[in-house]
């Protein structure tokens, strides 16, 4: 369990700034892509273009996220505003699903039942897919620079941390920029195989196939957040550091219960029954409890902890399981 609170703002800023990279990026983008769409009607070129809209939208949503859920606990919200991100990233990806999947699909369905071939300009098309794959992988190579910083920070795989990371915003831009790179490749292809056989087929089924990719990714970011808004606990690994630190206290006998929750990006809620070194006056138990959870709040990463006083016949720690996620 980190204790640097200099460490979490750093990491709150470079998710602000990986975010504002990528809707620079993607509002550039989506300016090309419908250029290009509009002059060479490639049915590919709208689905790339109705996705850039879509992630550009997205990032409004992100920095919305950021921004609300990055206030800290009040009279109202004693344990802050952090679920927000979960709810702002969750209507980014649903917009991404509706205004990229959605729309991508539709018309890659309706240009193959029409059997269009259009009289295409494929140079401009390459030209902006190009323009596009340099521009998105500014934005993707800022998101796996942040990931890889923090997923080492944690001990964690790459790709484990990215997908399992507390921190939505970071998430939604990797794994929508990784889609932008792999929706570009599909429409180049798409293009190409139009070009090369003359069969506009090729180019709504590269339509579809972005959509589908749209799809996948709007759920897979639908459903993590869902994790997080309905209670996501902390993993072993994270358990174990927060009982350790509990077991640190001067007044600590024993530790006999924790539970965790993650109630916003590296923020959690902390509570823990433990037996006190000594025979504590009961006048003096209240008193010493909330000077422990002081000391606990300390960590910027812990919102709020309760403790109290085990039963006699509580269970042993050592037959608790916590299971999900790193900070």
């Amino acid at each position: 369990m980190k204790s640097s609170s200099k460490s979490d703002a750093a990491e709150g800023g470079e998710s602000l700034r990986t975010v504002v990279i990528a809707f620079v990026a993607n509002l550039g983008v989506a300016i090309a892509k419908t250029f290009a769409a509009v002059f060479t009607g490639s049915a590919s070129m709208v689905a790339e273009a109705a996705h850039s809209w879509a992630d550009t939208g997205n990032e409004i949503f992100l920095l919305v996220a950021n921004r609300r859920g990055s206030r800290g606990p009040d009279d109202r919200r004693p344990l802050g505003y952090g679920r927000e991100t979960y709810f702002w990233s969750t209507l980014a990806a649903i917009g991404l699903f509706v205004a990229g999947a959605a729309v991508s699909v539709w018309h890659g369905i309706t240009s193959l039942l029409a059997g269009e071939s259009s009289s295409e300009n494929y140079l401009v098309a390459y030209v902006v897919l190009a323009i596009a794959f340099l521009l998105e992988g500014v934005s993707f190579l800022q998101s796996v620079r942040q990931i890889r910083g923090e997923a080492a920070e944690y001990d964690k795989d790459f790709l484990d941390y990215a997908l399992e990371t507390s921190d939505p915003t970071l998430r939604a831009v990797f794994a929508e920029d990784s889609a932008a790179l792999i929706g570009i490749v599909i429409a180049g292809a798409g293009i190409g195989l139009h070009q090369l056989t003359g069969n506009a087929a090729f180019d709504a089924i590269g339509s579809i196939l972005v959509g589908v990719l749209l799809g996948i990714v709007a759920f897979v970011l639908i459903d993590r957040n869902r994790r997080f808004l309905t209670g996501e606990p902390g993993s072993r690994a994270l358990w174990n550091a927060v009982v350790q630190r509990i077991e640190q206290l001067p007044e600590v006998a024993s530790v006999r219960f924790v539970r965790i929750e993650f109630v916003g990006p590296k923020q959690i809620y902390v509570v823990a029954s433990v037996d006190l070194v000594g025979d504590f006056a009961e006048s003096r138990i209240a008193h010493t409890l909330r000077r422990l959870e002081r000391e606990l709040e300390t960590n910027r990463a812990v919102v709020d902890a309760v403790l109290t006083v085990a039963e006699p016949d509580e269970g042993d720690i050592g037959d608790i399981n916590a299971v999900g996620h790193q900070a």
